[in-house]
């Protein structure tokens, strides 16, 4: 070390021009530097997407996910497999351990799609492997309304779909709210069966006759042509212009007995925003992309081609998250400022002016020195980083101040101020070294947390190892250096420097200075050793059974102001997409006259099933922006005054939801219970709902359960059909005319980029449950009714259907009350769950969600902790080669919690795991 200070002070010139480059490069990597809300970890959870269209929940679960997961079973370093079946198609969701091989697991996850592939049944589409990615989460709204028609907007939106996704940094642009659009050719029934047109073959003829006939090409010896014969469908016209009979006298074409047109696919949700039918823009980055140039693009490309649309559309932004980057940036710019002129401040007053600038500059020169590490690997600044550079203000300085002021008092002495930096730069170097050392030691192990909170939180022990080492060579290099060239000596009054100077105690304890105020109460506490130490450990064990007594409990993530929160809306029964659109826009209009929000940006029906997690019973979906604090009641006052309004709403139920800080942990409680009788299951989660009521302090609670409705099902007597000759797959086919269409082929029309559905069904007024009783097949002995050979039944209607790990499994979800913790309600729960006697030994149980992160982060700390205190003990037993001093430092560290406990009493806050647990460490 000495020799590295000599170098640096022999060339102090190239010492200073680094300096100088070091704060240049730091400034230019703070601007470029990408910023992002959360940190952008992997979110270890992959699924994978089947759908055929028809199939019930049922089968799916048979046919879908029950293949798909013995395969998955072979995925090594699988933690959980979820499968869940729905109406048209079925998942199947492979969750593993934070940090795993993205890459590898992908991998290996499609080579088993592909050989469960030859066990789904031959109507299924191919299945798609996903990846969830928490930077495909939407940074940006953009909301598109006004008074025109549909296709109007749509084509807008699509247009411009397409030029937001030419940004480099925009992963994707898409549009909520968007209908796809199909051929729909609507036949009547009754003129089928007047003209004697065989509905199957009917269906066969139009598949043939739109389809790429490859005719070749012709050599003839005088040349060589291209034979081209045109089949495939282009327009409407092209399919109503097809002759279905033809003889003699005449010709039937398909105009004759159906109607065409170009239309939009039945709607399956609405969107709105403050109230207003709109279309809205999603927008997702890129990884590692800079959220604030992203969306200040995306505003100027909606700027210009805005000009070039109808006058009476309206563009509206919500959901901006680069404005929270902004502020949390003007915070930490702030704190910086703040400080620098506190320090300076203390420092000017003891030591004077030069000596506080010499301070002063520690602080901005090693965040700019950390950033431009961070910059060097491809980190990003979000707010962990911003959290983790805060943290570090106070802790930048220590070394710096060490140097200076004994730099100082030897210039005081009458040393040159080169040889007194100097000097104290080599006096100081293994002190500060050891010192930062044990502060590193500190976070060092958080680098080793797993988990999705281990993931999420590392950037905080990397910025603050890349900070607090910069601020080493700050305070052995760089400010030396400075001091060498522009110090001088301070302030400190003559009496107070000849006491100094000729070490005497006596003489410094006779001073009226601070320094003599201090070394007496010094020397009064050292006479009374004994009862000192006794007072400090009597303190340190009551202030811990105070708060254990009267204190707020231990919480998981500390509660902050949110910016933005969630209405879901839950109903029960057989709902057609315009009763629940009708719901959703009753508990709208409540909403949207709360003056506090912003934004209220409502979806209906399939649109509203967005949350993870969330109960099959969701019918609309209310997300809303609160205005900014300043202008506002707090989030907790106006939560309140929504419940209350939206109590009363007869057959629905209100759930509301407000953003956390942290990665998603799921619901505050959050109870698995899965068995073999699935009956059994049922009826232990009705009792939890039960006890939970009764234990009280849950808030809207819901769970998986199969919802009260019905579906039709139609039993087909095969040996009557048989006896008929009645091909099943037709039946199927007559079905599907009168429920959403039977697609038969596709075409591709000059103005659209995707494929468009090809769909023939019945008119309107023949589609309905008495219709599925009359349609007519052809059969052996001519037209009959399905009725003939089909049953219509009705019976409880499954929904959704989840498992967990190959067992079917029922979820219990719910928020808590306000003030209370989810950890005592829990252990309340599971008490009771351990204790009572009739529950059945083949039903299980287990806690997820918050609970479950909970437990593993609490684990991680408190050996986090002990390491840390092992690794800080190894450096000072190494600095002062005494177990004694080791031992008489690091037991501050315990002692420090005397404050840290007396603080969360006074100020009545809960110890905070994740925020409390790293302060202490």
């Amino acid at each position: 070390m000495k020799a590295l200070i000599d170098t640096a002070f022999n060339h102090s010139r190239t010492v200073l021009s680094i300096f100088i480059v070091i704060l240049i490069a730091g400034i230019s990597a703070y601007i470029s530097i990408p910023k992002e809300a959360e940190p952008d970890i992997p979110v270890p959870t992959i699924y994978v997407s089947m759908i055929y269209r028809g199939i019930s929940p049922e089968d799916g679960e048979r046919l879908l996910v029950r293949p798909m997961e013995r395969e998955m079973k072979t995925v090594e370093g699988v933690k959980e497999i979820k499968g869940q079946s729905y109406p048209n198609g079925a998942n199947v969701t492979l969750e593993f351990e934070a940090g795993f091989d993205a890459d590898k697991a992908l991998q290996d996850i499609r080579s088993a799609v592909d050989i469960a592939k030859a066990e789904l049944p031959a109507g299924a589409e191919e299945p798609t492997v996903n990846e969830v990615n928490m930077s495909a989460l939407p940074i940006l709204a953009i909301s598109l309304s006004g008074n025109v028609p549909e296709r109007t907007l749509l084509k807008i939106a699509r247009r411009l779909k397409n030029k937001l996704e030419e940004i480099p940094s925009v992963l994707e642009a898409d549009i909520a709210g968007d209908r796809e659009e199909q051929m729909e050719i609507i036949i009547n029934p009754s003129l089928l069966q007047s003209y004697g047109i065989n509905a199957n073959t009917f269906i066969n003829f139009l598949k043939r006759n739109n389809t790429v006939i490859a005719a070749g090409e012709l050599d003839n010896g005088s040349g060589r042509f291209s034979i081209n014969v045109p089949g495939l469908i282009e327009g409407v016209d092209d399919v109503l212009n097809l002759p279905v009979i033809v003889n003699e006298n005449a010709s039937i074409k398909i105009s004759d007995i159906a109607k065409g047109r170009r239309t939009f696919k039945d709607a399956d949700g609405y969107a709105r925003v403050n109230g207003q039918s709109s279309l809205t823009i999603e927008i997702s980055k890129r990884v590692g992309q800079n959220i604030i140039q992203t969306i200040e693009s995306v505003r100027e490309i909606i700027s210009k081609d805005s000009k070039n649309w109808p006058e009476n559309i309206q563009v509206d932004y919500f959901q901006d998250k680069s404005k929270m980057i902004e502020d949390m940036l003007s915070e930490l710019q702030n704190n910086v400022l703040t400080a620098v002129l506190l320090v300076m401040i203390v420092i000017v007053a003891t030591l004077g002016i030069k000596a506080g600038l010499l301070v002063g500059v520690a602080i901005p020169g090693s965040f700019l020195t950390g950033i431009l590490l961070l910059h060097t690997f491809d980190l990003t600044i979000n707010m962990v980083v911003l959290f983790g550079l805060i943290l570090a203000v106070g802790m930048l300085v220590d070394g710096a101040i060490v140097v200076t002021e004994y730099a100082d008092r030897k210039m005081s002495e009458g040393l040159k101020r080169e040889d007194a930096y100097k000097l104290a730069a080599q006096r100081m170097a293994w002190p500060v070294t050891a010192s930062t050392a044990t502060t590193l030691a500190a976070f060092t192990p958080l680098l080793f947390w797993t988990g999705l909170f281990g993931e999420f939180m590392k950037y905080l022990p990397i910025t603050l190892i890349a900070t607090l080492s910069s601020s080493l060579l700050m305070a052995l290099i760089f400010v030396p250096a400075l001091g060498s060239k522009f110090g001088s000596p301070g302030v400190i009054d003559s009496k107070t420097m000849k006491a100094i100077s000729v070490n005497s105690a006596d003489n410094i304890l006779k001073q009226d200075s601070l320094t003599g105020k201090y070394s007496r109460t010094l020397k009064s506490a050292l006479d009374n050793s004994g009862k000192v130490i006794l007072i400090t450990l009597v303190l340190l064990v009551s202030v811990q059974l105070i708060y254990w007594s009267f204190g707020k409990g231990v919480e998981f993530m500390p509660e902050s102001e949110p910016q933005r929160g969630a209405v879901y809306i839950h109903a029960r029964g057989n709902l057609s997409v315009q009763d629940k659109d009708y719901i959703t826009k009753v508990v709208e209009e409540k909403i949207i006259k709360f003056k506090e929000l912003k934004t209220v940006y409502a979806r209906s029906a399939q649109g509203a099933r967005y949350r993870d997690g969330g109960g099959a019973d969701i019918v609309g979906a209310i997300q809303f922006e609160y205005k900014d604090w300043k202008e506002r009641r707090s989030s907790k006052t106006i939560i309140a005054d929504m419940r209350e309004t939206l109590k009363d709403i007869p057959g629905v139920t209100i759930e509301i939801l407000e953003e956390d800080m942290g990665p998603p942990t799921g619901r505050q409680f959050y109870l698995n219970i899965s068995g073999p009788d699935f009956e059994k299951v049922i009826s232990h989660v009705i009792l939890v709902r039960k006890k939970m009521e009764e234990f009280g302090g849950f808030t809207d609670i819901e769970d998986t359960l199969p919802l009260p409705g019905i579906e039709w099902e139609l039993q087909i007597d095969r040996v009557e059909a048989a006896k008929l000759g009645v091909d099943i797959a037709a039946v199927g086919d007559m079905v599907q005319m009168v429920t959403e269409g039977l697609k038969i082929s596709d075409y591709r029309p000059n103005d659209a980029d995707d494929e468009i559905d090809i769909v023939i069904r019945f008119p309107e007024k023949f589609r309905s449950l008495n219709e599925l009783d009359s349609i007519r097949v052809n059969t052996n002995n001519g037209s009959v009714p399905i009725s003939s050979f089909v049953k219509r039944i009705p019976r409880q209607d499954p929904g959704e259907i989840n498992r967990l790990n190959g067992a079917r499994v029922i979820s219990v979800m719910a928020s808590l009350d306000e003030g209370l913790l989810p950890a005592d309600k829990v252990a309340e729960m599971q008490r009771w769950l351990e204790r009572y006697q009739e529950w059945d030994p083949n039903i299980t149980w287990a806690f997820k969600g918050e609970d479950e992160e909970k437990e593993k982060s609490s684990v991680f700390l408190k050996n986090a902790f002990a390491a840390a205190l092992f690794l800080m003990g190894i450096i000072l037993i190494t600095q002062f080669n005494s177990f004694y001093s080791a031992f008489l430092i690091l037991s501050a560290v315990i002692m420090s919690t005397i404050g840290v406990f007396i603080g969360l009493l006074i100020f009545q806050q809960p110890f905070g795991i994740m925020m409390s647990g790293v302060g202490v460490i």
